[in-house]
């Protein structure tokens, strides 16, 4: 197996991303947008794992098939994330009983 030695600049680089999106997100938290707050939230944190995955983890160095396996990866994450949120939603369907 072939190793591939990222350039310093890539991390350093990587790294300054990092921290101001960090920055960012903690901004963010003070502004109210409504429901936004989670959305905006979300999508920087979701930014941040893909510089992660792409240059610490080295999937920017791999074959075809392992970005495959990663964005399938991604996919099936979301899909349970998706059910997950609607269980939630519709659990407050449910009848209630009597407590006691």
């Amino acid at each position: 197996m072939e190793h591939h030695i990222a350039p310093v600049r890539d991390y350093v680089g990587v790294w300054v991303a990092l921290v101001i999106l960090t920055f960012t997100t903690a901004g963010v938290a003070y502004i109210d947008m409504g429901p936004f707050n989670i959305v905006v939230a979300i999508s920087i944190a979701v930014v941040k794992m893909a510089l992660v995955v792409w240059i610490f983890m080295g999937v920017r160095y791999t074959t075809t098939l392992t970005r495959l396996f990663v964005v399938a990866g991604f996919f099936w994450f979301l899909i349970l994330i998706v059910l997950t949120g609607q269980d939630y939603i519709s659990r407050g369907w449910l009848p209630r009983g009597k407590m006691w």
